[in-house]
């Protein structure tokens, strides 16, 4: 298996210089890292290309990095029913950096790059329709970013005296932040069920 993923690795690096920074297969896959200038020629020769003929697109996400200084790696799963082989494609950017959008090469990703830039705020430059997918039109902030706050910017409910949806900022009362972390093995006051049985030896 890995020699066939290594085989693949350097054919592709072999072919397409201008685009793969570097490539290494690691736990039965191969993952190859991707000028993002150069990505829409790479899927485009990756799907074309009688060797590869990837020619499904699995999947598109993210994973943030907030201590580098490109602090994104877009990520992209390819699938090759031919030849039965899958393959990453790592793109790294910085914040304000755009990517470009692959639709044009596989429709598919249209949604997946509208969650990318949903839960991330990674934009793609020639997507036809490039607008948040999973949160709500008026949303704040990017939910899958490691700096945004696990309790949101706003509470949604339904106020029954105005018979509505009602956005409110969050305001998390102190007790609520303030957690007893100690088990009952360190000299807790309580007793859990099954501890009298220490007692008794």
């Amino acid at each position: 298996m890995n020699e066939a993923l290594n085989e693949l690795g350097g054919h592709i690096e072999a072919k397409r210089p201008d685009c793969v920074l570097g490539w290494a297969v690691a736990f039965d896959e191969l993952t190859v890292d991707v000028a993002p200038s150069n990505l829409l020629g790479l899927v485009e020769f990756l799907k074309a290309d009688h060797t590869c003929r990837f020619s499904t697109l699995v999947d598109i996400t993210a994973v943030d990095h907030p201590e580098r200084a490109k602090r994104f790696d877009v990520v992209y799963h390819l699938l090759s029913m031919y030849q039965n082989q899958r393959i990453r494609l790592r793109v790294a950017v910085r914040e304000e950096d755009m990517v470009t959008s692959i639709t044009p090469v596989h429709p598919s990703a249209n949604w997946f790059e509208r969650e990318v830039y949903d839960m991330f705020g990674i934009l793609f430059t020639g997507h036809p329709d490039l607008r948040r997918i999973l949160t709500d039109y008026g949303f704040r902030g990017h939910p899958l970013r490691k700096d945004f706050p696990t309790t949101g910017y706003t509470e949604v409910r339904y106020d029954e005296a105005e018979k509505r949806v009602v956005y409110e900022p969050v305001s998390l009362v102190q007790e609520y932040r303030q957690f007893d972390f100690m088990s009952p093995w360190e000299g807790a006051e309580y007793i859990l069920p099954g501890d009298e049985k220490t007692e008794a030896k």
